[in-house]
């Protein structure tokens, strides 16, 4: 064995003469851009509190429909900020966010014409 286990990606393209700087480039600025820990605590904290306020409302003597409307919209607030946050997309090309976008708006669009063509009353 020649010990290559324990070197680093950017170590063995030098090594095989392959771009080094390009990787180096490219980490550099992705670098600054990435989340620190503590605004990855930050977004966990804002997705908790946004969880306890859907269950405070769930038990608030508030109408169905202004219940499911609340809960709907506080949901896509939970996942744009999972999107965007924990899986990146805030950092990534906006083709990703585009792409995401419009499956949420299909989602929504799918959700209300089931709700509508069940007769659930809610649309």
């Amino acid at each position: 064995m020649s010990g290559t286990s324990d070197m680093t990606l950017a170590e063995l393209r030098k090594k095989a003469g392959g771009p080094v700087a390009a990787d180096a480039t490219a980490a550099a600025e992705h670098g600054p851009k990435h989340p620190s820990a503590w605004e990855y605590v930050q977004i966990g904290v804002v997705l908790a509190v946004v969880t306890l306020v859907e269950v405070a409302i769930y038990y608030a003597d508030i109408g169905h429909n202004l219940l499911v409307a609340i809960i709907v919209v506080l949901g896509i607030l939970k996942f744009s900020l999972v999107v965007l946050w924990f899986m990146h997309l805030k950092f990534d090309n906006r083709l990703f966010s585009t792409l995401f976008l419009m499956g949420l708006i299909a989602a929504i669009v799918l959700f209300a014409v089931v709700v509508a063509t069940l007769g659930a009353g809610l649309v």
